[in-house]
């Protein structure tokens, strides 16, 4: 049976987007690929709000993420750490024979500025990593006053993964001087999983042309020599990049403010919801994500339980928590194409499951 996803991701992807990934193969080095490829360098520019070219790359986001590590990072590099993906991104960096710090954060803070600020100044690092959406614990870090700091020590490079924030807020990537900006395709893109979508600024490809280490499918300089041809360095998964293209026509009729407030009103709407039943946010009062609700399970709802009558009852699912909040959260995302009714329509089978899966509670 197919259930309705309301987990972090992958999300649910639209009769749309799915017949435009029916196509034949086409050559990854024919003229047809160079038309597909330089036809959403326009949609996906205006996402990223970049001038510089924005690279697909046939992966997950983590591919990227390792890639980034290894073109970028020459003496060492600090991880911001505030969930379960921000903290695996240090143990990355040292997989990839890197030194490598944390900046380590309780889960459900935001990353502070002034703490970054503290620790840049030392003059240890040369990249910093950072997590601008953290799935695991639905807080939105504070990403205009994170690049303010960053842009204090110019020889620093900045790796920001947008995955489940792009194209739900707005993320100036030139403005802000990101180094490089990165996401996935599963999540607010409303995509299958298997693209990953990331820009470089110039000084990020000057510093890789002096990485002698810095692998070959993740190459940024192949990126962009391939990207001058409309082409990718290898084999890219094809009917994925016509799902894009249909996806940006779709944004792009939209309108990507508009766009941008729809998934401000849907986690709203969320958050109200979880509040006015009784629960706590698990995120800090401020920063909570535009794209998913963690809610913290102040109920002792028995998760596993309303995921079973959740998909037995209404044929759809919300996630049970993740790593060391497991069981002690769960997430609602709203990202991608949800709307009011979707929304409402998972609140609505949450009310009607949520007494069988709450412990009665004796009265003192």
């Amino acid at each position: 049976m197919n259930y309705r996803l309301y987990i972090p991701g992958p999300v649910n992807v639209s009769e749309k987007t799915l017949r435009a990934m029916a196509v034949q193969p086409m050559g990854h080095r024919s003229a047809d690929f160079v038309t597909l490829y330089r036809s959403i360098q326009p949609g996906l520019q205006e996402l990223f709000q970049t001038r510089e070219p924005v690279f697909v790359s046939t992966s997950s986001a983590w591919g990227v993420m390792e890639g980034a590590i290894r073109n970028l990072v020459r003496k060492r590099v600090l991880n911001c750490m505030n969930g379960a993906f921000s903290d695996k991104w240090n143990d990355v960096a040292k997989r990839c024979g890197k030194e490598a710090d944390a900046l380590q954060f309780e889960w459900g803070q935001p990353v502070d500025p002034e703490a970054l600020r503290t620790r840049l100044a030392s003059g240890s690092y040369d990249a910093v990593t950072l997590i601008h959406n953290e799935t695991s614990t639905g807080v939105l870090s504070p990403l205009p006053e994170i690049m303010a700091v960053l842009r204090e020590f110019p020889e620093v490079f900045s790796i920001v993964d947008a995955v489940s924030s792009f194209s739900a807020v707005p993320i100036a990537k030139d403005d802000l001087g990101i180094d490089l900006l990165l996401t996935g395709s599963q999540k607010a893109l409303a995509l299958p999983p298997g693209l990953a979508l990331f820009s470089v600024s110039p000084r990020a490809l000057e510093r890789a042309q002096s990485q002698p280490d810095r692998g070959y499918y993740f190459d940024l300089l192949e990126f962009a020599a391939n990207h001058e041809k409309g082409m990718t360095p290898s084999t890219p998964v094809i009917p994925l990049i016509f799902a894009l293209k249909s996806k940006l026509e779709d944004i792009a009729a939209e309108g990507i403010t508009t766009r941008h407030q729809r998934h401000q009103r849907l986690s709203q709407k969320v958050r109200d919801w979880a509040v006015a039943r009784g629960f706590s946010l698990f995120p800090k009062a401020g920063f909570e994500s535009r794209s998913l609700t963690c809610v913290a399970n102040t109920l002792e709802v028995d998760l596993p339980a309303l995921n079973r009558l959740l998909k037995e009852r209404h044929g759809l699912v919300i996630d049970g928590g993740y790593g060391k909040i497991k069981g002690k959260t769960f997430r609602i995302s709203n990202m991608g194409d949800e709307t009011d009714a979707s929304i409402d329509a998972v609140l609505h089978a949450l009310d009607a499951v949520l007494p069988e899966a709450t412990p009665a509670r004796t009265a003192s």
